[in-house]
């Protein structure tokens, strides 16, 4: 079987590039969406954009750095969460820290994500897995712990922006309009990995196939045709959009004439109206995405995020439209 990797696309326009680091996306046409795998990805319609650049490859710990020296930006997951924004919330809960992956010593049951993940105080950016940890060994991999507003801000400072839900999935299908994979039609073609996501049973068995059991740095998988890295697996990416069902009627949803979607408050959770905390859409799957588990490994795939939390499998790249 054939799988569309390379730069097939990579040079048109190329010399041109607004910034380091990325590569032009051409404008077209696609079919958003999948009918054949979660119901938050349905019903596919099709969506028309222009031309963009894109970071050919996640923001990483050594860019992020760099903004954070030039800035003295504090991220969510450094900062003390206000007791009236988490009205019950224990005070020993409201320290700095965020969302770690922690498996567990054998098979739980998967409706109880709690038992793989945990808040840690002292995680971050500079801490991905608590505060012993660091990223001297890891300047190379994704940026991590940053939640909406630190890619925002990010994004502002080298003038560029986050992508539309749009924008990234079309970016993410390199031109294989409705395939499932970035790549083709076959999660590992000829059983190989072109993806860091989980082989073996979640959450506790991992059998680092792929040679990842954690992040990868950037670069580690081939590009697809639009020369762009890793839009599947490794880390999840933040996108501009609020959170909003797909409507086949109507696709501003998902174009720049309305890239925020229902708005931020149509974005809450209605399950959990107690806490009206708005969500944005990020995409692409992680290393913890996995066959019996959270099959989002797909351009399709889509998660409504809450805008206050950081994880550490969450990250993010940035686009540039032309004349903006």
């Amino acid at each position: 079987m054939a799988v569309a990797v390379g730069r097939t696309h990579e040079a048109r326009g190329q010399a041109h590039a607004p910034a380091a680091g990325m590569v032009f996306v051409p404008a077209g046409s696609f079919a958003m969406g999948s009918d054949r795998h979660y119901p938050e990805e349905a019903p596919v319609h099709r969506v028309a954009l222009d031309g963009f650049w894109m970071d050919r490859m996640a923001v990483t710990n050594r860019q992020f750095a760099a903004f954070v020296e030039a800035t003295g930006h504090v991220t969510l997951a450094e900062r003390a969460p206000r007791a009236e924004d988490y009205p019950g919330a224990p005070a020993e809960m409201l320290k700095p820290g965020s969302l770690c992956f922690q498996p567990p010593p054998g098979a739980v049951d998967l409706r109880r994500p709690y038992a793989w993940w945990a808040f840690v105080h002292g995680a971050d950016w500079r801490h991905p897995d608590g505060p012993e940890s660091g990223i001297e060994d890891r300047l190379d991999h994704p940026v991590v712990h940053v939640a909406h507003e630190d890619a925002v801000a990010y994004a502002r400072w080298a003038g560029k922006d986050l992508p539309t839900e749009a924008e990234w999935e079309y970016a993410a299908r390199g031109g294989l309009d409705g395939a499932d994979y970035a790549w083709g039609d076959e999660l590992a073609p000829d059983g190989r990995h072109l993806a860091n996501t989980w082989q073996g049973t979640f959450p506790w068995q991992n059998l680092a196939e792929d040679g990842f059991t954690g992040t990868a740095p950037t670069g580690s998988f081939p590009a697809n045709a639009y020369g762009l890295h890793e839009m599947i697996g490794n880390v999840w990416e933040w996108t501009v959009d609020w959170y909003a069902a797909h409507r086949p009627s109507d696709t501003s949803c998902c174009t720049l004439d309305n890239p925020r979607g229902g708005g931020r408050e149509a974005s809450v959770d209605p399950a959990t109206p107690e806490t009206p905390i708005p969500r944005k859409v990020i995409k692409g799957g992680s290393f913890l995405c996995a066959p019996n588990y959270c099959q989002r490994y797909r351009p399709a795939a889509r998660l409504a995020q809450p805008i206050d939390s950081a994880t550490c499998h969450i990250g993010f790249r940035c686009v540039i439209r032309p004349g903006t």
